[in-house]
């Protein structure tokens, strides 16, 4: 019951709209999923709902990363308060626990694109058109945000029992080490975590990756082992770079895939991750210059110099 009341919360907010969540407290949102519910659906269709309560759930999070994936950046603040607002009640259920861990580490994506917002303006309107949406950031604006962003960001709590453990596995990929570092963007150094697309475990590494580089998905599913992860991650890395020559790049096909990064660069004729960077997903457009600011708070580097 708890979770299937955690299911009509999440509705209710998608029903009201994301963006008018925003001074909802938790008992609102859980008397609004009530009334909700008591005013939307059948008592038949509720006892039929508790039988698929968690593919209920599992949908409402893959409609949150369908927004994480839209065009422009900006759209995705819209999203930020009602997950604020959510994730304290799903939290408090063991079934959707690895998708939570799942949305706390986007939660910075909400935040920052909130950011860009307040710093965006709205295009002017011209008479007898529809509003304009508001541009996509340039990667170096980007860049200056989640370096802030992540100023005083302390370590993740389960990172210091990763770190120096995976390192090594990365530098045997003849890759830089320091690349470990992306656990923290993907998964919060949280090896539980999973994706509504079914990414999984520290790197968040797709099934058809994972097999790609040598996981076993069954009798374990070696993609939550922190050690069989972080070598396909690393392999998974090499093999950008070798195509890509460029860790930006690399990055963000790591996150957005090779097809969408190689397209893109023909289509616009270009040969960096600046000139496609507003083009991208809105995730991977901040995803770069996200990894970056980890990297800078992490270990005073800058990509560029690994």
């Amino acid at each position: 019951m708890r979770t299937f009341r955690l299911t009509l919360a999440l509705a209710c907010c998608i029903s009201v709209g994301w963006g008018q969540t925003n001074t909802l407290t938790l008992d609102d949102v859980m008397d609004s999923a009530q009334r909700w519910a008591e005013e939307n659906i059948d008592p038949e269709v509720l006892r039929q709902l508790r039988a698929a309560d968690e593919q209920k759930v599992q949908q409402l999070f893959k409609d949150i990363q369908k927004q994480l994936q839209s065009q422009y950046v900006v759209d995705v603040a819209v999203l930020r308060d009602a997950a604020k607002a959510v994730l304290p009640l799903l939290e408090r259920s063991e079934e959707t626990l690895p998708y939570t861990l799942w949305l706390k580490a986007q939660m910075d994506y909400l935040d920052v694109a909130d950011q860009f917002l307040l710093i965006i303006p709205p295009p002017k309107v011209e008479p007898g058109e529809p509003p304009k949406p508001r541009p996509n950031p340039s990667a170096q604006i980007e860049r200056e945000v989640w370096i802030r962003q992540l100023t005083d960001r302390p370590w993740p709590p389960t990172a210091k029992a990763y770190v120096t453990r995976l390192k090594p596995l990365f530098a045997a990929q003849n890759i830089p080490a320091d690349l470990v570092w992306l656990a923290e963007v993907e998964s919060a150094f949280d090896p539980r975590a999973l994706s509504p697309d079914g990414a999984a475990g520290l790197f968040q590494l797709m099934p058809a990756t994972a097999k790609r580089f040598g996981l076993k998905l069954h009798l374990p599913d070696q993609r939550y082992q922190p050690e069989p992860s972080a070598t396909a991650a690393a392999k998974f890395l090499r093999l950008l770079h070798d195509r890509f020559k460029d860790w930006r790049l690399a990055l963000a096909a790591y996150n957005a895939g090779e097809g969408t990064v190689e397209r893109l660069l023909d289509r616009h004729e270009a040969k960096t991750f600046d000139a496609i960077a507003p083009h991208l997903p809105a995730q991977t457009q901040m995803y770069v210059p996200r990894f970056e600011a980890v990297l800078l708070r992490r270990e005073g580097l800058k990509l560029e110099q690994l």
